[in-house]
């Protein structure tokens, strides 16, 4: 994957998507994924066989890999899944023509409470456990987590852009300082001192509308409609 999430197709705005092509067998394969995530969550991605799967899941290591060509694929298609859960949609994909702050702060919400949760914190201490022994491990992760994350904010910050709702020149920075100020410590607290400051309800929502607010001030449009960077 490219180190930059330019590579994405910024200029498409539309909110269309074009008829969604389900395979054969997409149910019985997003069931396999479930079960699979799970066991990655259990024994770590080394301790976890491609038959160790398959057995959990009821099918043949041949239906196994038909849907998933090996466990690299597999952990791929896990990771993907999840980061979808944060941008939403069935694709994953971000409401296009929504308002900025419709939009960013629903994505900041999800984040949150995504990225805090018991189960989130503990794949990603399984990750960077991981990865030092698997590198290509860790490139997976990123590539179909927080890239594809990145990459979704980003297009969306240029399509808001160009409508006149943001000023954005490098929407991909713009959207690393978003995504920074989303989870601020909350993700290493949570990992390294969970429980040690509580944070759910009233003051995760708080503080996404807070640094949505701190977003648009430095983003939004200029009052004037002039001085536009």
């Amino acid at each position: 994957m490219s180190d930059s999430v330019g590579s994405r197709n910024l200029g498409n705005c539309s909110a269309e998507k074009t008829a969604r092509r389900v395979p054969r067998g997409q149910k019985r394969r997003e069931e396999i994924a479930a079960i699979a995530e799970r066991i990655f969550l259990e024994r770590g991605f080394t301790e976890t066989t491609m038959q160790f799967v398959a057995v959990r899941a009821g099918a043949s290591k041949e239906t196994l890999y038909r849907h998933f060509g090996n466990k690299e694929e597999l952990f791929a298609e896990i990771v993907r899944r999840r980061s979808t859960r944060i941008t939403g949609g069935q694709d994953g994909e971000l409401d296009m023509n929504g308002t900025p702050r419709e939009v960013l702060g629903s994505l900041g919400r999800n984040l949150l409470q995504f990225l805090t949760r018991a189960d989130s914190l503990s794949f990603y201490r399984i990750m960077v456990a991981e990865a030092a022994r698997v590198p290509d491990l860790g490139r997976i992760f990123y590539a179909q987590g927080p890239a594809r994350v990145l990459g979704e904010v980003a297009r969306y910050l240029g399509c808001a852009t160009r409508r006149g709702e943001l000023r954005c020149p490098e929407p991909e920075l713009a959207a690393k300082l978003f995504l920074g100020a989303i989870l601020a410590n909350h993700q290493v607290l949570g990992l390294v001192a969970p429980g040690l400051e509580p944070f759910k309800g009233k003051k995760m929502r708080a503080h996404a509308e807070e640094a949505v607010s701190l977003f648009l001030a430095r983003y939004g449009p200029s009052p004037s409609g002039a001085g536009s960077v």
